[in-house]
């Protein structure tokens, strides 16, 4: 039953006279407990963050003698008291809430600095079940969600990036906080303790293996604000989720200007294609543009690759985002860097490498630490009107797949390995996707059609466009083999493969007229392979 309220006046300033410090992540906490301390503030504080504060040579109260309590049971009840949930509760001007904090020895806390035990960064680790469920905070939230709710008389510090902020404002108003400083750290406040607890809501549900919890909450950290989403008069921010998954949100940006929201979304996908090739393989490189692929190749070293993934598409390529899944190298950075190029993402990347984008300014480069793993479990996210979609990441890899020969011709060797290398490069390509791949490179790419058939002709075309720019006789889609990321319904989509001079096809089959598409790839001298996965991508 909600309480009503009694419309007491809320006061615009409130001089910060008690603060109660609580942290996890102590930086900056001793030079700013010494200025709050300069201003008479009295400070209490518990555990490690008393003895960090005591050590400094500043005055501190210990939370128990708030309290008249001791920390007992390993620290996990502390500061989960009257003392201190009446001092960051009480409404300071209702005469009722003034005669309890009296009758019972209560008294005021005006600024809680608080953070919570790292749990993210627990999970992000790889810690085992107990050792994560010990890094559950729970004093800590509930502190900030005491002090948020009354941020009428209390301000709530939840990140110590805020606390220059904090002493500023307590400068500018005489050791008061205003209303409308207060609103915002409480607005702050709220917004941590609810991504806080998605994070342990998600660990929950995948430790447990939970596919479709009852509520499902997510979270995440501002990690840059841009000038503009999708288009100039869209807002838009990146928030980082924690999850430990190698790409944008993890990478160090080592120069250039800062990336946009179609930055971000096309660098994402062009790391999670390469991430689909091991280095210790092969090298591999994606060009990538409007979230699709133009050109992925695969080779020995990762200048050949980028040659071979150029050769492509050239002029899509221009303008777009190049992803590499090896340490990128001198050899590779000089050539990537002759075509006008908005991201190169990468796991690592050599000095040399470094040295020569440097001299481009606007080029930015990202070192990711390592590569997704594409077989790694994990959840999508796609936001409707009135609500989510949430599904698991779609991490099938090919090499793991049943493929069944289902021609009277079966693929060679040279074409088997085509045929996988497309249906990869397949899986990220937005439906209905055609990938037309020969020596292990992508010579055509039909993209986001209404109709298979238009993006097989689409990619078709591609082909003979860079033919033409090459100056080849004949497009590389003769001799090449094609991926379809889903079945064909009818025979057509795989004649008109056949019609580009496809040799071989591979696609999850499951069509009602299977017999019919199969019928029509014996009359055609076609070679084709079923997977039983389907790759839609939307």
């Amino acid at each position: 039953m909600a309480v009503p309220s009694k419309n007491i006046p809320v006061p615009d300033l409130v001089q910060v006279s008690r603060a109660l410090v609580s942290v996890s992540d102590k930086r900056g906490l001793v030079d700013f407990c010494r200025a709050l301390a300069a201003r008479g503030v009295e400070i209490v504080s518990t555990g490690g963050s008393a003895r960090a504060i005591a050590e400094a040579g500043i005055a501190v109260r210990e939370v128990s003698e708030l309290t008249g309590f001791p920390e007992i049971m390993d620290g996990r009840v502390k500061t989960l008291h009257p003392a201190v949930h009446g001092g960051l509760l009480a409404v300071r001007a209702d005469p009722e809430h003034q005669e309890a904090m009296h009758a019972h020895g209560i008294d005021a806390i005006d600024l809680l600095v608080v953070n919570l035990y790292p749990f993210e960064e627990v999970r992000r680790s790889g810690a085992g079940y107990a050792a994560t469920v010990e890094n559950i905070d729970i004093g800590g939230p509930a502190m900030v969600r005491a002090a948020a709710k009354n941020h009428a008389y209390v301000a709530t510090v939840v990140d110590p990036e805020d606390y220059a902020a904090v002493l500023n404002a307590l400068e500018m108003n005489f050791g008061s906080l205003s209303l409308e400083f207060r609103k915002r750290l409480a607005a702050k406040a709220f917004a941590r303790t609810a991504a806080y607890d998605a994070a342990i809501s998600g660990w929950f549900a995948d430790a447990l293996d939970i596919e479709e919890p009852a509520w499902r909450a997510f979270g995440g950290k501002l990690a840059s604000v841009m000038r503009y989403g999708e288009n100039p008069h869209q807002r838009t921010g990146f928030y980082a989720t924690g999850e430990p998954r190698p790409g944008v949100a993890t990478a160090a940006q080592l120069q250039g200007k800062q990336l946009s929201y179609n930055n971000i979304n096309d660098t994402d996908a062009a790391f999670e294609l390469v991430g689909e090739f091991d280095p210790a393989r092969t090298a591999a490189v994606a060009i990538i543009k409007h979230a699709n692929p133009c050109g992925v190749a695969e080779a020995a070293t990762l200048l050949d690759a980028y040659r071979a993934a150029l050769a492509c598409d050239p002029v899509s390529a221009f303008g777009g985002i190049v992803a590499v899944n090896r340490p990128l190298d001198a050899e590779a950075a000089e050539e990537i860097v002759k075509t006008f190029t908005e991201v190169i993402i990468a796991p690592a990347a050599s000095e040399e490498a470094v040295r020569l984008i440097a001299a481009r300014k606007n080029l930015r480069l990202l070192i990711a630490g390592g590569l997704p793993d594409p077989r790694a479990p994990g959840v999508a996210v796609k936001s409707v009107a009135g609500g989510l979609l949430v599904q698991s990441r779609d991490n099938g890899v090919v090499d793991d797949m049943d493929l069944k020969v289902v021609t009277k011709r079966a693929p060679g060797e040279r074409e088997m390995a085509d045929l996988k290398f497309a249906f990869r490069v397949a899986k990220h390509v937005k439906s209905n996707a055609i990938v037309y791949a020969r020596d292990g490179a992508t010579v055509g790419i039909g993209a986001g059609q209404m109709s298979r058939v238009d993006s097989s002709r689409i990619a078709a075309r591609k082909a003979l466009d860079a033919a033409e720019a090459a100056g080849w006789s004949e497009p590389a889609t003769r001799g090449s083999v094609v991926a379809s990321d889903a079945f064909f319904p009818f025979a057509d989509g795989l004649l008109a493969a056949a019609e580009a001079g496809a040799t071989a096809v591979i696609q999850p089959g499951g069509s009602m007229r299977d017999e019919e598409v199969i019928a029509a790839a014996d009359a055609a001298g076609l070679a084709m392979v079923f997977t039983g996965m389907r790759h839609f991508r939307h």
